[in-house]
């Protein structure tokens, strides 16, 4: 961009030269350009540009700088191809061009001033022109910093809201501030915006401004933030800072007070807290308060935190239900506030179960149980047995044809559906009486002389029986709900085997007794073993007689007196049996057997066969 700048300056410069000379005819003209920019640190070269009438060569070249006193200062004396250049400040950093343009190398702030360039033509006199050098540096990214104190809406003054500082430019800027976006600018008794301006020592700039406004209670949201405003390159450039909020201090305009979960669930033995808010900043003091008879309010400040606002009720009750107040007391203005909030405790009380009949229970018996409760919200009932086992729904339990083994604890469930884990629980005691019944006994019992055993009897009754042995030994009983068991360890004698022993089972409703019989082990054996003999004896015999059979009917067993079967005539089957049957009259019988020929046959070709298909 900068190298364009220049090339159009010496484009108008020629052009003004060409147009000057056309004019003029024979006058010596110079032309520069009018301003160069550079930025701090960097190279500035300036261009002189002349034309001579005639095409004559110059005498002499002078560059100067005005100081600044406005005098002149001259840099260097060109003559040819010789440059003399002068003792100044910008010895070091100088440097003429074939084109005998200017350069000075690492420009700083102070190198903004006027530079002329003076061209000498003998009889043509002598010509100049000047050129303003411009310097700048881009400023450093403003740095902002919030009020950390906070602002109050009631501020009489107004309060400082930020300030924003930037460092390092050349020219200085300028600064303007910025509300969610909004531009501010100052306004009597409502926004100030001072601005400092400080030259540093090395030429550059920093500019401090603040920002003065009052708030109100929808700024603590706002964002505030500055933008810095520079000149570069002929074009305004912009840098803005980071995004910044300040404490807002506003007393409160609502309260609210609720129940911690919703009151509508809470039931006895809940953890339950009271949450009042205030909508100002800082919050208010709280205060708690519960409404007691005659309008008169119990202080529960003492069981709150009272910066947080929050009232803890642990283990709730009845007498919890009621009217709750909670009080805010401003400290900047010392305004209050309340808020009520009503508590109801759901609850199930007063659960009882009848029984009818009342009177004692026989066997055979009905009964009806009727479960009732108290509550604020609708109910529903449940009967369970002894087990936790749901055995019906409603508000009454009918029992009938009841025996020893329906007696049990059956239980009254009474549920709120409205209030989830609200529920109660009564038991009852279902007890059928009558006389003892022996339902299990240990006979027969096979025993030996002299052994140690356990004789069982177990039976069921109530009330409570009693069990009696006939024979002395060592008894054990065990109860479990309306059963008896009674075990009785004795040493068998001969006395015992012979007439066994009695169990007997009382209560006032009457009295059941059953024998053990005791058999004498080893008799039992005897006649096991004899038994067993006989079994194994028919089961060798059926096994024989499978054998023989099979081997018959296989042909392996000849049957008649010769015991001879014939197995060489190439005519018999396989599945034939054939049976040779011998006569004591074979010589009578040969000459009656003669062949259709005439010939007689032998004996053995004369003898009758007999053929048997198997099956």
């Amino acid at each position: 961009m900068a190298g364009g700048r220049r090339a159009a300056g010496l484009a108008l410069g020629w052009g003004c030269c060409l147009l000057l000379c056309c004019v003029a005819g024979s006058k010596l003209e110079v032309s520069m350009p009018a301003m160069v920019e550079v930025e701090s640190g960097g190279t500035a070269r300036i261009e002189c540009n002349f034309y001579i009438p005639g095409n004559d060569s110059y005498t002499y070249i002078n560059w100067f700088y005005i100081d600044h006193r406005s005098n002149r200062v001259r840099l260097c004396h060109i003559t040819g191809s010789e440059i003399l250049k002068e003792n100044t400040e910008y010895k070091g950093r100088l440097s003429v061009g074939e084109d005998k343009a200017l350069s000075i190398s690492r420009v700083t702030v102070l190198d903004a001033r006027t530079f002329v360039c003076q061209v000498g033509a003998g009889s043509h006199g002598e010509g100049e022109n000047r050129t303003e050098l411009h310097v700048y540096k881009v400023p450093e990214a403003p740095e902002i910093t919030a009020n950390p104190g906070g602002i109050s809406v009631q501020s009489s003054d107004i309060p400082q809201i930020a300030q924003c500082v930037s460092r390092n430019s050349f020219p200085h800027p300028n600064i303007t501030w910025h509300k969610n976006g909004e531009k501010l600018q100052p306004e009597d008794k409502m926004v100030k915006i001072p601005t400092t301006l400080t030259r540093e020592s090395s030429g550059l700039y920093t500019v401090s401004s603040t920002l003065f406004a009052h708030v109100t209670r929808e700024d603590r949201n706002s964002l505030y933030y500055c933008t810095v405003h520079y000149w570069l390159r002929g074009q305004i450039r912009t840098v803005e800072s980071q995004r910044v909020n300040v404490t807002v201090f506003y007393p409160a305009e609502h309260v609210k007070l609720q129940v911690m979960p919703s009151s509508a669930l809470v039931k006895e033995g809940d953890d339950i807290k009271l949450v009042c808010e205030a909508d100002g900043n800082p919050a208010p003091v709280f205060s708690f308060y519960k409404r007691e008879l005659e309008n008169s309010w119990q202080d529960l400040t003492s069981l709150a935190d009272t910066n947080s606002g929050v009232l803890n009720l642990h283990g709730v009750n009845k007498s919890s239900s009621g009217l709750y107040r909670c009080q805010t007391l401003d400290l900047d203005d010392m305004r209050q506030m309340e808020k009520d909030v009503e508590l109801v405790v759901n609850y199930i009380e007063g659960v009882r179960v009848k029984m009818e009949p009342s009177s004692p229970l026989q066997e055979g018996d009905s009964v009806r149980l009727s479960c009732d409760a108290h509550s604020p919200v609708a109910l529903d009932y449940q009967w369970r047995d002894e087990k936790g086992r749901k055995v019906a729904e409603g508000n009454q339990l009918f029992l009938s044809n009841l025996t020893f083994e329906t007696s049990s604890n059956f239980s009254c469930k009474v549920i709120a559906p409205s209030v989830p884990g609200l529920e109660r629980s009564k038991q009852v005691a279902v007890a059928v009486q009558g006389k003892p019944r022996i339902v299990a006994i240990s006979s027969p019992l096979y025993v030996r002389q002299d052994e140690v055993v356990n004789l069982t009897c177990k039976a069921i009754a109530f009330p409570r029986p009693s069990v009696h042995w006939n024979v002395n030994g060592t008894a054990h009983e065990y109860v479990e709900n309306q059963h008896i068991a009674s075990n009785l360890t004795v040493r068998v004698n001969h006395d015992l085997l012979r007439a066994g022993a009695m169990c007997r089972v009382s209560n006032a409703l009457g009295v059941s007794e059953k024998h053990i019989q005791l058999l004498d082990q080893k008799t039992t054996e005897s006649k096991g073993v004899i038994i067993v003999a006989i079994i194994v004896c028919i089961l060798v015999v059926a096994v024989l007689g499978s054998v023989i059979y099979f081997l018959h009917k296989k042909g392996k067993i000849p049957c008649g007196r010769a015991g001879k079967q014939d197995i060489t005539k190439p005519e018999a089957r396989k599945d034939k049996i054939v049976v040779e049957v011998k006569s004591d009259k074979l010589s009578e019988e040969a000459g009656l057997l003669q062949g259709a020929n005439g010939e007689k046959r032998s004996a053995a070709d004369q003898v009758g066969q007999s053929v048997v298909h198997s099956p």
